[in-house]
């Protein structure tokens, strides 16, 4: 037997108010209208559901036992709407994705593919932000996930899924007496001026300057910067040097600014982090899609 949503509800006020008049009133329909489906409903169950008086309404033993179970089921439908406009809500929506340079390396068209053929009515969003922000809009909520630097500051706020691991180039000016070689130890570096991350960034700032590559020896800063065209131009400047990832050589490497390889430090890591407490769909969905994009 197929008994449609809306006779149940239908029975369901009438067997809540005991007046075929006042259900009418609360459907905004007739009652010759309310009454026909009603009947209707009877026929399909072969039994009556209500005894109706001349001034009064009540439930017959049949209606009496179908009214807990139509309750039920008029419930677990309203979940189940509820459950549907939640999920086209989030279909529907925007996700931020912080950046502070480009991942580049083929990431965001890869992680965009897979992350429309999943959510094909979201919108993903990019959002720039500088330097000083290493978390890139994270840690304000301004960003729902943001591709970032390894180590993050207040890092037990975050998770993050590594996307990139890669060496540590130096970046300098060609005229520099160091730029001839092929390959550079740190240990020559030491001594030089480096532009360091704004102190907002945290440990990134620390982790650039190669602080735990120092033992103990300060770094000495010859200028802050808190961008890819800052950088550029502190180098073509003179005022320092700087280290970056491989993958972002071509960022500050024209012009009179070469990169070199340098041994003796660990390789960068670059990640899509998110915010721990947050597990909605989209969030999910963009993680996923950038976990099917790197792994090889």
């Amino acid at each position: 037997m197929d008994v449609h949503g809306r006779d149940l509800r239908y029975f369901v006020a009438v067997a809540d108010r005991l007046s075929f008049t006042a259900a009418a009133e609360a459907l905004y329909i007739s009652q010759p209208a309310l009454s026909k489906q009603i009947r209707r409903l009877e026929n399909q169950f072969g039994a009556a559901l209500f005894v109706r008086g001349s001034r009064s309404v009540a439930l017959t033993p049949v209606g009496a036992a179908l009214l807990p179970h139509a309750l039920r089921l008029l419930a677990t439908w309203d979940t189940a709407e509820a459950a549907v406009e939640s999920a086209k809500a989030t279909e529907q929506a925007t996700l931020a994705i912080g950046i502070s340079t480009s991942p580049g390396r083929g990431i965001l068209p890869a992680v965009r593919s897979r992350f429309t053929t999943a959510f094909p009515h979201a919108k993903p969003l990019l959002r720039q932000f500088g330097w000083g922000d290493p978390t890139a809009g994270l840690a304000d909520g301004t960003s729902d996930v943001a591709f970032v630097w390894l180590p993050l500051l207040d890092s037990d706020r975050y998770h993050w899924l590594v996307v990139a691991s890669e060496p540590r180039l130096v970046a300098l000016p060609r005229s520099h007496h160091l730029a001839a070689r092929d390959r550079i130890e740190f240990a020559d570096l030491l001594d030089e001026r480096f532009l360091a991350l704004p102190r907002s960034a945290g440990p990134a700032r620390d982790y650039w300057l190669a602080v735990d590559e120092r033992a103990g020896r300060p770094a000495t800063i010859g200028a802050e910067v808190s961008s890819t065209e800052e950088t550029y131009e502190a180098l073509v400047n003179l005022d320092g040097i700087v280290l970056l990832a491989t993958g972002n050589a071509a960022l500050v490497a024209h012009d009179g600014v070469v990169t070199r390889p340098v041994d003796g430090l660990s390789p960068c890591e670059l990640a899509l982090a998110w915010r721990r407490d947050d597990n909605r769909p989209l969030v999910r969905g963009y993680v996923e899609a950038c976990l099917l994009a790197t792994t090889r």
